[in-house]
C-alpha cells in the first residue's frame, strides 16, 4: 500500500485536488478535523478547537481512517504531522496521544516519505471550520513545513494554479512515484 499526505496551509485547494482525485479513481481520505469541528459545531459548540480533547479527538479520527483504507494507493488530506503543526500553531504542548501517534506512524513508515503540499491560492476564504485570514495561513502554512521537515518527510511543492493542471500534477506523481522505504 502507498500512503500519501496532502497538506498545505488551509485554503489551499486541497479539498478540491481531492475531489478530483476520487473521481479519477484513488482512494482518497477526507481530512479529520474538519470532521471533529463540524460535528461539534453541528452540536451547538461553536468552537471546538478551544477544549482540551480537540487534538486527541483528531489523532483518533486520523488513525481510525488510515487503518479503515485498503487501497493500493491512498491520498490523505493531512495527517498527524499536520496535527503536530496545528498544535504548534494553537500554542499548546504534543499531548501523549498525539506523540504516540507520531512514533507509531514513524516507526512503521506508514506514510510515503513524499509529502504533497499544496502552495498557497494568495488568498484564504474563512468557513465555519477555518476562521484565520490569510497572513494567519502563511504563518500555518510555515509551521507545516517545518513540522514535516523535523519528521523527515520531503515536501514535493504543488505550486499555485488552475485546479486541473494541479490535480494533472498530483496525479502523475502518484502514477509514477516509487514506492519510498521509511527513514530510518
Amino acid at each position: 500500500m502507498r500512503r500519501y499526505v496532502l497538506t498545505g496551509t488551509p485554503g489551499a485547494g486541497k479539498t478540491s485536488i481531492l475531489r478530483c482525485l476520487d473521481e479519477l479513481g484513488y482512494e482518497v481520505v477526507e481530512e479529520a478535523a474538519t470532521a471533529v469541528i463540524a460535528q461539534a459545531q453541528a452540536q451547538g459548540e461553536d468552537q471546538p478547537w478551544t477544549r482540551a480533547s480537540f487534538i486527541d479527538e483528531i489523532v483518533a479520527l486520523q488513525r481510525q481512517r488510515q487503518l479503515e483504507a485498503t487501497g493500493p494507493v491512498q491520498v490523505f488530506d493531512r495527517s498527524p504531522v499536520c496535527t503536530h503543526a496545528l498544535t504548534t500553531y494553537l500554542g499548546r504542548p504534543v499531548s501523549p496521544a498525539l506523540a504516540a501517534e507520531l512514533e507509531r506512524i514513524t516507526s512503521e513508515g506508514v506514510y510515503e516519505r513524499q509529502v504533497l503540499f499544496v502552495r498557497n491560492l494568495g488568498f484564504c476564504e474563512p468557513t465555519a471550520a477555518r476562521r484565520i485570514g490569510f497572513q494567519e495561513s502563511l504563518a500555518f502554512e510555515k509551521i507545516h513545513e517545518e513540522s514535516y521537515r523535523a519528521f523527515g518527510y520531503e515536501l514535493i511543492d504543488i505550486p499555485a494554479d488552475g485546479l486541473a493542471r494541479r490535480v494533472a500534477t498530483v496525479s502523475s506523481m502518484l502514477a509514477h512515484a516509487p514506492h519510498q522505504a521509511p527513514a530510518e
